[in-house]
């Protein structure tokens, strides 16, 4: 065929062979700084997750059904090969509401391309820089399709992680992998027809572990579709944005397919990284931040609140509205309960947000007299700000105002390397003894340097003999 015969490459293929066409070593120094505090903030969400119910149900089932393969699983001894231990480490690290974001997007991709490209580079034996330039890849695919394919998805009830998570997997995997230009392409066509997840969990009748899947499922069916490229396995060239591809389908009309290319090579998406202080749902966490702050250093009681009033976008105070939340899921989902709890509790402690502690009497009547209503502000800021104007009403008919447009952890208000460090080392303690997780940290501070990346996930196969650090 004569190549001035062929179609154009879409904005799609234009984003998929840009990231391929990317070398270690050559991007600026500070990019790779922020892949490795993606990468360590992942693993501490990882480690912590993989102690949960659900995470466990799933690491027994893989390591049930699978054989032994390279790959580490968070949380257990056993390796497994990539797609189910990414399937694993997906789930874990997606497991409690604390992985980053990338705001505009509204995509979670630490949960999912760090699982993803930890998982090919243990199956290829990658090196660390290459391991970093997956991640990098990975989080920049995920931020354009976010994007791209815009707000009507999540409005008709998709989880937009869940949708254009395979597609960052699959370029994190491939990359890692060094895949071709025409098998990364391949691999993202496949990964294209794995994306789903829908919303149920946020419908206030009690989430269940649906959506700690769904970082899981989109890590897994990434690795496994770059690794079916890698066979020859094909599939359509435009899946991206091309006739019914993932952005007609559930983005429609209101998709943005110029947003895929648009700036190219400037900032990239690992810069802007949204990372969570609380375990909860991401525009609640400036709620919280206010109410911590409002309170005072000491935790009130219920009875002194005589009501509270949260200023939010429409959209936040439709799906995070219910006051009488039933499980875990729907507490760290529930503006009325998370801001009880910033009042008159720790709202940075996870094990207040299981399903006891969300049926402690005073707290729970404490929600029901939380109110949300639509701020203009905070309206008009959304999605590129997930901030809220919070009002706490006292019993003594004092009232305490504030208003906050990026809660810290924000690109504008971002975690110091302290509280990075401090975060990981929190999550981790009750995974891996104290020197395994100073190893961690180190390796990953050196990650660039590392000749395989098999040399670190070792650390994070936890050692039963060794002492635990303390929370």
């Amino acid at each position: 065929m004569n190549p001035a015969s062929l179609p154009a490459a879409t904005p799609g293929q234009e984003v998929v062979h840009f990231l391929q066409a990317l070398e270690p070593g050559a991007l600026p120094a500070r990019i790779s700084e922020h892949a490795k505090w993606c990468l360590l903030d992942a693993l501490g969400c990882g480690l912590f997750g993989s102690q949960q119910p659900w995470s466990r149900i799933m690491a027994a089932e893989m390591l049930a059904e699978h054989s032994l393969g390279d790959s580490t699983v968070f949380g257990h001894a056993q390796t497994l090969a990539g797609p189910p231990a990414a399937l694993c480490n997906g789930t874990a690290s997606h497991g409690f509401e604390l992985d980053d974001l990338l705001d505009e997007a509204i995509v979670h991709p630490g949960a999912i391309v760090v699982p993803a490209a930890l998982a090919a580079a243990q199956a290829v034996d990658a090196a660390g820089a290459r391991l970093l330039l997956g991640i990098i890849a990975g989080y920049e695919i995920m931020d354009r399709v976010g994007r791209a394919i815009a707000m009507e998805p999540a409005h008709r009830g998709f989880h937009k992680t869940s949708l254009a998570g395979p597609i960052g997997a699959a370029v994190a995997a491939g990359v890692v992998m060094n895949l071709s230009a025409a098998h990364l392409s391949t691999a993202v066509g496949l990964a294209c027809s794995t994306a789903s997840g829908i919303k149920t969990f946020a419908a206030g009748n009690g989430g269940g572990m649906m959506k700690r899947m769904h970082a899981g499922r989109p890590a897994e069916a990434g690795v496994r579709m770059a690794k079916l490229a890698a066979r020859g396995f094909t599939a359509p060239p435009a899946a991206i944005d091309g006739r019914f591809g993932m952005l007609e389908v559930f983005g429609g009309a209101a998709a943005q397919p110029a947003l895929l290319t648009a700036g190219l090579g400037a900032q990239r998406a690992v810069e802007r990284v949204f990372v969570k202080v609380y375990p909860c749902c991401s525009w609640i966490q400036a709620t919280v931040q206010q109410l911590v702050a409002l309170r005072g250093a000491a935790p009130l009681a219920a009875t002194e609140v005589r009501k509270i009033v949260v200023g939010t976008n429409s959209y936040a105070k439709r799906i995070n509205g219910e006051p009488r939340p039933i499980d875990t899921m729907g507490a760290q989902y529930s503006i009325p309960y998370c801001a009880a709890l910033a009042v008159t509790g720790d709202p940075g402690d996870p094990a207040l947000y299981g399903e006891y502690a969300i049926d402690e009497a005073a707290r729970r009547e404490l929600a029901r007299r939380v109110e949300l209503v639509i701020d203009t502000e905070m309206e008009a800021a959304y999605p590129r700000h997930y901030g809220a104007r919070v009002e706490l009403h006292l019993a003594n008919g004092r009232r305490r105002d504030s208003r906050v447009l990026d809660p810290h952890g924000m690109p504008a208000d971002p975690c110091t390397e302290a509280e990075r460090i401090a975060k990981f080392t929190r999550l981790a303690s009750n995974v891996l003894p104290v020197e395994a997780i100073a190893g961690v940290i180190s390796a990953v501070r050196n990650c660039e340097r590392a000749a395989s990346a098999r040399e670190f996930t070792r650390l994070l196969r936890p050692d039963p003999r060794a002492s635990r650090a303390t929370a």
